[in-house]
């Protein structure tokens, strides 16, 4: 997709969709992350098989500090649409590289994230989510008189 004032940001106007879902994701991401520390607490940041799940996602510290990570990116890329675009190339391409890690790692005691199989569909989904921001369509938006930008 070529660059042009509609789809890099740089425009006045109203939020688009993928800016709005970048900022969603990271809004969520982070809370994650920041809850998942009231269920990990700051000890043993990569243990495997920990037990302790938030909303059926098994979490280690080191899980919260890249749901963490990934908040933080997320609400400060979806600022503008280009930002929203590299964050979703960002989910896409990382959530996609953790999906082929959970399928390999589930179960391994080498399993620094502790992933378990619900990890697994969020991530792929996440990683699907990326592809829509960063590649979905948005329209040009409208100026002076019905000319388009």
């Amino acid at each position: 997709m070529s660059a042009t004032s509609g789809n890099t940001g740089t425009g006045r106007g109203a939020m688009t969709w993928p800016q709005m879902l970048a900022l969603a994701f990271g809004a969520i991401y982070l809370l994650v992350g920041v809850v998942g520390f009231f269920i990990t607490g700051f000890g043993n940041f990569f243990a495997h098989d920990t037990n302790q799940t938030l909303l059926g996602f098994e979490i280690n510290g080191m899980h919260n500090v890249v749901h963490i990570v990934v908040g933080v990116a997320g609400l400060l890329l979806g600022r503008t649409l280009a930002g929203a675009r590299t964050y979703g190339w960002l989910l896409a391409i990382g959530y996609g590289a953790a999906f082929v890690y959970g399928l390999i790692a589930i179960n391994k005691p080498w399993d620094f994230l502790s992933i378990n199989a619900a990890d697994n569909v969020l991530h792929l989904l996440t990683a699907i989510v990326g592809l829509a921001i960063a590649l979905g369509p948005v329209r040009n938006a409208v100026t002076h008189r019905g000319t388009r930008v």
